[in-house]
């Protein structure tokens, strides 16, 4: 990306002046042209990358770039040409931030950098399997296809994110709402009931008289109630962030009854999916290894992975050195084995990840049908027993009208 210094005559022949940000001397001309101007005069203010405001580039752009892309290439389109379209048809609206990486992209690959090299200044938005797939695909020749497999990775990998997300994203909304709820009850209406029993005179059921002490404590320690819940907050927020907090939480998610053995499928499918992708394009075995490392999702299955990395390097087989970590279920084991001996470990790997990503979605289906009665009976038990303490008294008025005179 470059910027150019203009002069141009606009449709009412009055001279302007400005700076552009383009790929090149024609991209500017052209840009300009397309304005209404008529370029006069135009000259390469710097050559220095144009700085982006936005740094980040959403995961269905970047899927759509790599889709059209491997189409371009596919089609014997030259990968500057496929770059500068692309360029040219980015929003620089919506898509500002994938406009400005994709115009440094073309510039560099156009100074003769290759395009793994160029896509690499970018780590932000490119993973190292991105830059891995894409060197080995420009090393053998066929960056068209390994862009094609790319995308669909990408794609898999987004869809079954969405669907964890979907299945979380009800429990947390009545989790909420019954939170909110409480929160305005026991704040707002009980001090309400609090003042009409008030006048009774009589010493209220047990209940009722617990729940007004907690409205009252509630109203009169707000401040320390925030205080000691955003402290709690953050500082289990920043625990967790340590590299020894993150093991521990991933060691007890895996352990969790429901929860943990989806946490296990959904690291495993990614193992498979990823090591099958790498693996079938031409990437070396260790970085393979180090890759899928990376990207498991869980600090106890990267360990194991590293782990099966040192004795793949020290010359085991890989089924041999997944069997000596306990984390691999006895399934993958056998794929792997008749894999190696088949020399289609990918194929073997890529059936595992189907298959654990069916299991996975049924799972999420179970576990979604079994929290809605869960939480609507929570819901009801938080509401309705704040309502009952309530009436609690009115219930029985007779006694406590009696009992105050």
């Amino acid at each position: 990306m470059y910027s150019f210094a203009y002069q141009a005559r606009d449709t009412q022949g009055k001279i302007q002046s400005g700076v552009t940000d383009a790929l090149n001397e024609e991209n500017a001309i052209n840009s300009l042209m397309s304005r209404g101007l008529m370029v006069t005069s135009i000259q390469q203010k710097s050559t220095a990358a144009a700085k982006r405001k936005h740094t980040r580039v959403s995961e269905t752009d970047l899927v759509l770039f790599t889709r059209q892309l491997a189409t371009m290439v596919d089609a014997g389109l030259p990968l500057v040409s496929a770059l500068t379209a692309l360029y040219e048809q980015s929003d620089p609206r919506k898509q500002a931030a994938l406009k400005a990486i994709i115009g440094e992209i073309t510039a560099r690959v156009q100074q003769g950098d290759t395009f793994n090299e160029a896509i690499a200044k970018h780590p932000r938005i490119f993973s190292r399997l991105y830059i891995s797939m894409v060197r080995a695909g420009e090393t053998g020749g066929m960056l068209a296809e390994i862009l094609d497999r790319l995308a669909g990775f990408l794609e898999s990998s987004a869809r079954l994110r969405k669907k964890i997300k979907s299945a979380m994203t009800y429990p947390a909304i009545v989790i909420s709402i019954a939170f909110a709820i409480t929160l305005f009850l026991v704040v707002k209406v009980v001090p309400v009931f609090a003042g009409i029993f008030a006048d009774f005179g009589s010493d209220l059921p047990a209940p009722t008289q617990l729940l007004i002490t907690i409205s009252d404590t509630v109203r009169a320690y707000w401040f320390i109630f925030l205080f000691v819940g955003g402290s709690a907050f953050f500082g289990i927020r920043h625990f967790l962030q340590t590299e020894r907090g993150e093991e521990w939480w991933d060691r007890t998610l895996l352990k969790l009854p429901v929860f943990g053995p989806l946490t296990h499928k959904v690291c495993m499918s990614r193992f498979a999916r990823t090591f099958a992708q790498l693996i079938r394009s031409g990437v070396p075995i260790l970085e393979v290894m180090s890759i899928v490392g990376e990207t498991a999702g869980n600090v106890v299955v990267s360990q194991s992975i590293k782990k099966v990395s040192v004795d793949v390097e020290k010359g085991d087989g890989l089924a041999q050195a997944l069997t000596r970590q306990p984390i691999f279920p006895p399934m993958m084991l056998r794929m792997v084995a008749a894999g190696e001996a088949t020399g289609k470990i990918d194929a073997m790997l890529e059936k595992m990840a189907d298959f654990w990503d069916e299991e996975i979605e049924a799972l999420l289906n179970a576990l979604t049908s079994l929290l809605e009665p869960f939480l609507i009976v929570f819901l009801g038990l938080v509401v309705g027993g704040i309502v009952i303490a309530m009436f609690l008294p009115l219930f029985k008025l007779n006694d406590v009208v009696s009992g105050s005179k």
